[in-house]
């Protein structure tokens, strides 16, 4: 059975650990359903998964276990590594780059990048300390702290944690204002949150409502070109 390769793509704004051993991965369950001809019940009996569980992947709210994609690619005689799914053991083949343009598709259940389109750079270091994506710093908000081509090393905030935060740290944060790399801040308003950036004397704070926040992921290290 012919199965297009769009159908199994990596997005780092699913991407979890569990157990700092389990891999977890986006797979376009419905449309592969769809264009084979199988219902939920179907696939669930495949899986040995519950319907409902089966349901709750396709509407984005359950990532794609590993153990079920090993399950699809012998039912269908695919080899995973045709299809971007080349982790499944769970060894690291570095940290993806991500354009800064496509941050504004983290945390949407239908919008991103693939990550095997993605540069990768193996940097023990980061890795060690939980990063999960690099992204390119973009003008001059941040300096001194960061200068435009640096590369941050980022760690994905859990939608459910993402009314937390660790104040005065730095953070990537998707929002309706945009892409954008800022110090949070607390607000006087609890609803709200102030960024700030260190190039202060070109860039004033401003707030934000949390409500806007699209997806938040910390920074957790720099990479720097002389």
């Amino acid at each position: 059975m012919q199965i297009i390769k769009k159908y199994f793509y990596m997005l780092y704004n699913i991407v979890i650990e569990h157990d700092f051993n389990n891999l977890y991965y986006m797979f376009n369950l419905k449309q592969f359903r769809i264009d084979n001809n199988l219902s939920q019940k179907k696939i669930a009996e495949i899986l040995g998964a519950n319907q409902s569980f089966i349901s709750q992947i396709e509407n984005g709210k359950d990532p794609m276990p590993k153990q079920y994609i090993e399950k699809l690619c012998i039912e269908f005689n695919i080899i995973p590594d045709d299809y971007g799914v080349d982790d499944l053991n769970g060894k690291s083949e570095g940290l993806p780059l991500i354009p800064f343009e496509f941050m504004a598709g983290f945390g949407e259940d239908n919008a991103g990048i693939r990550l095997n389109d993605c540069e990768r750079y193996n940097i023990p270091e980061f890795e060690n300390i939980g990063a999960e994506f690099l992204v390119r710093v973009g003008g001059s908000s941040m300096y001194p702290k960061y200068s435009s081509g640096d590369i941050l090393a980022c760690k994905k905030i859990p939608r459910e944690d993402i009314t937390f935060f660790q104040w005065g740290k730095v953070y990537v944060i998707d929002s309706a204002q945009g892409q954008l790399i800022k110090r949070v801040f607390e607000h006087e308003d609890g609803e709200r949150i102030m960024l700030v950036s260190d190039n202060a004397e070109r860039y004033k704070p401003f707030p934000i409502q949390k409500s806007d926040i699209r997806s938040l992921s910390i920074v957790l290290g720099v990479l720097r070109m002389e």
